[in-house]
């Protein structure tokens, strides 16, 4: 079978939209989804909403775990729009009590079966979400990430594309659907083939041209967060 790897997602239903529609033209009918469904941008419940007929396996990310955070903790929620957006405070606006439970009781690991062929999903590393594992990391860090068991083990984080092995073991990051850091703007996914045990880097194009805008408009004081979607 094939599997569609999604990370990153981060609110920004424009670039969900684009890589769920070259999905549906592969004839991909499964999303693995490596965590940060939410943060940064402003339409988490879209994106829960795009998601949601899918079948699919998701497990959370370091933005879910503030999200939990900004939810029982005010104060903190203020840091976060701070650092990084209103995106949180949008979700816990826009976002039902149920989505808001379902997004923040996701597993930080899971272990997936796909006719005989494991695939272990993380966000960041399979012992911490926050740990980044960049396509240059250092051989050690990539054997300490192939965990025994698995064929292919898929993580997110870095915002950047990689393909690597270590230990016989396909590490894969598909990259960042909603915010590249690769100075490719646009939508980045994964194809993995559990027959061959191959996987396709994909890149959708997209127009960001509203949200820069609507970053801009709704977020000033942090730059980053429209210069991010355009930059090369």
């Amino acid at each position: 079978m094939r599997a569609a790897l999604l990370a990153d997602i981060h609110g920004n239903d424009l670039a969900l939209g684009a890589v769920l529609a070259a999905v549906r033209e592969a004839g991909i009918e499964m999303l693995l989804v490596c965590g940060d469904m939410v943060g940064y941008y402003f339409a988490p419940d879209r994106v829960m909403e795009m998601l949601r007929p899918w079948k699919k396996r998701m497990v959370r990310g370091n933005h879910e775990d503030m999200l939990a955070l900004a939810r029982r903790d005010p104060a903190a929620l203020e840091r976060i729009d701070r650092a990084y957006g209103t995106g949180h405070r949008l979700a816990l606006e826009r976002l039902s009590p149920a989505d808001l439970d379902e997004l923040t009781a996701l597993p930080a690991t899971a272990s997936v079966d796909l006719d005989g062929y494991r695939v272990l999903l993380c966000h960041g590393a399979p012992w911490d979400t926050n740990q980044y594992v960049y396509p240059d990391a250092p051989g050690e860090l990539l054997e300490r990430c192939a965990a025994p068991g698995h064929a292919t083990v898929v993580m997110g984080h870095t915002h950047h594309p990689m393909l690597r092995e270590a230990k016989g073991v396909r590490l894969v990051n598909p990259g960042s659907v909603g915010q590249p850091r690769n100075r490719r703007p646009g939508a980045d996914w994964a194809i993995l083939d559990t027959g061959s045990g191959e996987v396709a880097l994909k890149h959708e194009r997209y127009d960001p041209t509203p949200l820069v805008e609507e970053a801009k408009a709704r977020n000033p004081g942090v730059p980053y967060l429209h210069e991010i979607l355009v930059r090369q």
